[in-house]
């Protein structure tokens, strides 16, 4: 019986000290990331990041096929920030869209939109 003691408890701290050790996939402090929605079989997520007194704004659409143009524009509070093409790209299949927009006073809520050439639409939204 002391034997299986010694190697449950041996198993119990090889764990332990692996899940600190192994790393977690999460966002930098301050960092909002939200996964969007696309109206077939696309995703898209949104990453708001502080960025010297600014916020960055990482809109991210991966369709698994290069070379398709999107339309994309992005939105704080209501107003347009920015209005661009971009085109998926390998390996992935996927493309970006930044922008680095004024932090207002109060809550900044920010709203992506790409359309593809086939009438996909892909959205997302977060508030900083």
């Amino acid at each position: 019986m002391a034997k299986w003691t010694r190697i449950v408890a041996g198993v119990t701290a090889a764990a332990a000290l692996t899940a600190g050790v192994v790393p977690v996939a999460s966002a930098k402090d301050g960092d909002v990331r939200v996964a969007g929605r696309c109206s077939q079989a696309s995703a898209s997520k949104l990453k708001l990041s502080p960025e010297n007194g600014r916020i960055e704004v990482e809109f991210e659409v991966d369709q698994n096929r290069n070379g398709v143009r999107w339309n994309v524009v992005i939105a704080q509070n209501g107003k347009q920030r920015a209005r661009t093409t971009r085109v998926t790209r390998a390996p992935s299949g996927s493309f970006e869209a930044h922008v680095v927009a004024p932090n207002t006073s109060g809550k900044d809520t920010f709203r992506a939109r790409a359309t593809s050439p086939s009438g996909e639409v892909c959205t997302a939204r977060a508030s900083f």
